[in-house]
Order: structure tokens, then C-alpha cells, then sequence
């Protein structure tokens, strides 16, 4: 398989690239990462996806592994995003994990790892699809603090019902006004609802893909 997974709208033509990194337990070739990256493609967006190191291994040998450590897993992020970073305006996200360790790279946290400096600009937004604020169960846990600082438009795009962090939650917690949150009803972590809810996984995944679309263009926008 390639290093990456690019999906290009119909014509080829694109306003901007989102860069899209999978999330701890399925690589760039989910069918959740799949979805949203052909969604994107119909709004004149690029997509781009890769596998962090640990999942590369996965594939070469079919032996499940652990994510990598935050480090190496920020150290592999920059250069995705310094491959990219020349080829027009570029918003980094990605799926649970992966949108928590694009949210990082454009903080202090990112510029303190050892080889690994602050991608802020570089790119024009960061997208997190299911952020998970803390492991299920344990909220005490918390692994947002940062968003509180962060300086760049960012989108926490959550399932309502989300048990690495609820709507509930989320609107709870306090974050630098460039953050916006968005929520897709009775969503779960992949932001499917319950049938008695009412709502379809399809109807979802279609106002995620929306929601973020208008995301990416607006980060462009203010960017230009």
C-alpha cells in the first residue's frame, strides 16, 4: 500500500488539502476515515491520509501493536504536514487520536518534544473528530488542558453521547476562543446513534462531513 491515501475532488481541483490521520485502533483505510474523506472531495476539498509508524508495522507483519508514544507519533505527524505544507492552503485533523495529536502540533507541547517544532505555520486549522477528552469511565483523566491555549481555529467535532467525552462535558469545559464545537446527535465515538434515536450513522457522517467542509473554507478564508 502506498504511504498515502489521497482522495481529490472529481475534477481535481481543490481549495484546500486536509490532512487526515487515523485514529489509535484503525489505520487511513477505516471505512469512518474513508466516509469523510469522499465526502470532503464533493466540496472541492483535498484529502490526504497516512498511517502513524506503528500501524505501517501492523500492516507489514498482521501483528496487532500498541499506538506509539506521543513523541514519535508527533515527530511522524510533522512530516506529513511538512510534506504538504507547500501545495496550498493545508488543516490538519484526524480521528480521535490522531485529531488530539493534530491539535498538539500547533502548541507549546509539540515545540518541547525533542525534533519536533510548532507546525502553527504551516497550516490554517485543525480539525478533531471525536476528541477523546478522557478514557471511558475516567474523567479525571483530562487530555484537553492545552486546548485552552491553543491559537489557531480549531473544530471539536463530538458525538453527543460520546464516552471519551460527552456533550455535556465538552460544553462544560473552558477553551481559547478560537475553539468551536459542533455535535452530531445521540453520536457515539464514531458518532453512530442509537436506532431509537431517530437518527441514521449515514445521516451523521453526512453533517460531519458538512460541518467540516464549512470549517476548512472558513480556516482558509481567514487565512488568505
Amino acid at each position: 500500500m502506498s504511504e498515502y491515501l489521497i482522495d481529490l475532488p472529481a475534477d481535481g481541483q481543490y481549495e484546500a488539502t486536509f490532512l487526515f490521520a487515523h485514529g489509535a485502533g484503525a489505520g487511513m483505510d477505516h471505512a469512518f476515515m474513508t466516509t469523510i474523506a469522499k465526502g470532503l472531495t464533493l466540496h472541492g476539498i483535498r484529502v490526504v491520509r497516512f498511517d502513524f509508524p506503528y500501524m505501517v508495522k501492523r500492516r507489514d507483519d498482521g501483528k496487532k501493536r500498541p499506538p506509539d508514544r506521543q513523541p514519535k507519533l508527533l515527530l511522524d505527524f510533522q512530516r506529513h504536514i511538512q510534506a504538504f505544507a507547500t501545495d496550498g492552503p493545508l488543516v490538519i485533523g484526524g480521528k480521535s487520536m490522531g485529531g488530539r495529536m493534530a491539535s498538539l502540533m500547533v502548541t507549546e507541547i509539540a515545540a518541547e518534544t525533542p525534533d519536533v517544532s510548532d507546525c502553527q505555520a504551516l497550516v490554517s486549522g485543525v480539525a478533531c473528530l471525536g476528541f477523546p477528552f478522557h478514557p471511558p469511565g475516567k474523567p479525571e483523566n483530562f487530555r484537553g488542558d492545552h486546548l485552552q491555549t491553543i491559537a489557531i481555529p480549531t473544530l471539536i467535532l463530538q458525538g453527543e453521547r460520546d464516552t471519551f467525552g460527552t456533550r455535556e462535558e465538552v460544553e462544560g469545559w473552558q477553551y481559547a476562543e478560537c475553539v468551536q464545537t459542533a455535535f452530531l446527535p445521540d453520536g457515539d465515538h464514531s458518532f453512530k446513534p442509537r436506532k431509537v434515536s431517530g437518527h441514521t450513522e449515514a445521516g451523521n457522517l453526512a453533517q460531519a462531513v458538512g460541518v467540516l467542509a464549512k470549517f476548512i473554507k472558513e480556516c482558509v478564508a481567514g487565512r488568505g
